[in-house]
């Protein structure tokens, strides 16, 4: 297979994962015969600063014509003034508008051998393995927003059309696992929230009959995420609840650094980013994990190249990496030795051959 991948590092340790990632595509392509074509562009404060604007033309257009995009991280105290009109965040949103990925993947497993590095107890650790379905271009993030020197709104907005096609997407994953899918609101108070829960259990009865739908205030999600994690199989919700959550669930991997994650549309370009932001305190020091993103490799593979058998060579490499012993510093416990970025790389490159 040939394939162009859109290459987007970002700021702070965006470009070092994004070269981890690019190591491992690369390892890929010669293990399995492929060729993968890669265009690098800038976006968030990287391209503030050559073009002044967080999402060139030529980024947009780069991602349009790809077969996959992969973004390291965006964002740093450098641009974080939050009154500017100009931020890094508008890159990352822009992009997922204009690719129109509405569908946030964020799968969460637990390493056997990494659970002390959680701040949980191991048992509650035993056999996590869900998913967290974010709606990713609806919502508060994209709603009208207005501000004066005494007020300040922010406009919530779902249509049915927008929570039916998160569902389906989040139903048919369930589908194929265990059954069971969770759908997370607060329509105690939220009309956004209400409309979600009607359309849900609407469509779910109707369509999707066989799985077992469980219904959760976000409050109570954010609990339970903490006190049974192992009894998700598929969460489900809408835009802020789901970026809230899955940085929760984080702390069940020990490390942002573990977590991957996909935006998927109705096309099969995908965004894939680790869920892990920009760490510029780290930046430039090896320091960071390339777990992350090389994880969301494999998602780049199965989901917009159709290569399962690639993407499960990734993951198993991963796995035996860390079964290896080998550790950044986010996920060692006291007294492992630690690797750097291009080490723990090297190290899942070579499981991988």
């Amino acid at each position: 297979m040939k394939a162009q991948i859109t290459l987007l590092p970002g700021d702070g340790i965006g470009p070092e994962v994004t070269d981890s990632a690019r190591n491992v595509l690369d390892s890929v392509a010669s293990k399995f015969g492929h060729e993968f074509v890669y265009d690098s562009q800038l976006i968030g404060g990287a391209a503030i600063d050559t073009e002044g604007n967080p999402l060139p033309s030529a980024t947009i257009t780069s991602c349009k014509n790809a077969d996959a995009v992969f973004l390291g991280a965006v964002g740093g105290p450098k641009w974080s003034d939050p009154n500017a009109t100009v931020r890094p965040e508008q890159g990352l949103l822009g992009i997922r508008s204009v690719l129109g990925v509405y569908a946030n993947i964020r799968p969460v497993k637990i390493y056997s051998e990494l659970v002390e590095a959680s701040p949980l107890k191991p048992e509650i650790l035993e056999g996590v393995d869900m998913i967290v379905v974010r709606e990713l271009t609806g919502g508060i993030y994209f709603g009208e927003k207005t501000r004066d020197a005494t007020s300040a709104s922010d406009l919530c907005t779902y249509t049915v059309a927008e929570v039916e096609r998160i569902v389906r997407v989040a139903a048919r994953l369930a589908s194929g696992r265990q059954g069971k899918l969770c759908s997370v609101d607060k329509a105690n108070v939220l009309e956004t929230s209400r409309l979600w829960r009607d359309v849900t259990d609407r469509l779910m009865a109707a369509e999707y009959p066989e799985i077992e739908v469980e219904t959760l205030l976000v409050d109570a999600a954010a609990m339970h995420l903490l006190s049974r994690p192992s009894e998700f199989d598929v969460i489900v919700t809408e835009n802020m609840f789901g970026d809230i959550l899955t940085d929760e669930a984080s702390m069940l991997a020990g490390s942002l650094g573990m977590l991957p994650s996909a935006s998927l549309g109705d096309s099969k370009v995908g965004l894939y980013e680790p869920i892990h932001g920009s760490a510029p305190d780290i930046a430039g020091r090896g320091l960071a994990n390339p777990c992350a993103s090389i994880a969301s490799v494999a998602l780049l593979l199965r989901h917009s190249l159709g290569l399962e058998q690639e993407a499960t060579a990734v993951e198993r490499a991963i796995a035996r990496a860390i079964g290896a012993g080998a550790r950044t510093a986010d996920i060692a416990s006291d007294g492992e030795s630690r690797v750097s970025t291009s080490e723990m790389t090297a190290e899942i490159v070579h499981s991988l051959n």
